[in-house]
């Protein structure tokens, strides 16, 4: 009987390693073309981003959107060098100019696509949060099989 419950832990262990696999993605992130190719040759430039108006609030929306778009940068407000740096690698994975500077279309394309991200983020959390609560409640494997495990360890010391 022991040995009935010896294996029916490792089935447990070695069935609940599917779920533990959950984390961080290692699917590379999408390039995407710019949305209109007009935009995409008109440099950007200290003025073109004057003309969008950035208040300190919005200069840190386009930082977080950076981020959520993996490309990771202080989120201060400021457009530094390191940010504009950042910036710059983003244009240059679009296809844009690498100048650091924004202008209008591609601050929309950035931030449209920093809100398709957290949207899928966001869906991806609400997926794992849920795969995780079936396997800590009374139902799923686990639980059928913990249920199992238990009436048997039980009617062994029943008697």
């Amino acid at each position: 009987m022991r040995a009935l419950i010896v294996a029916l832990s490792v089935l447990v262990i070695v069935g609940s390693a599917q779920v533990a696999k959950a984390g961080l993605s290692n699917t590379p992130r999408e390039t995407l073309a710019p949305a209109d190719t007009v935009t995409a040759t008109d440099e950007a430039t200290q003025e073109t981003e004057d003309q969008i108006g950035l208040t300190r609030a919005k200069r840190r929306d386009v930082q977080r959107g950076l981020t959520r778009l993996g490309f990771g940068t202080k989120i201060n407000g400021k457009f530094d060098e390191s940010t504009r740096a950042v910036i710059a690698r983003w244009q240059e994975e679009h296809g844009y100019p690498a100048t650091g500077f924004l202008n209008a279309a591609q601050h929309k394309v950035l931030t449209d696509a920093a809100t398709e991200a957290a949207k899928s983020n966001h869906e991806a959390r609400r997926r794992a949060a849920g795969r995780a609560g079936h396997s800590r409640g009374v139902g799923g494997p686990i639980g059928a099989i913990g249920g199992a495990v238990h009436s048997v360890v039980g009617g062994l010391f029943r008697r």
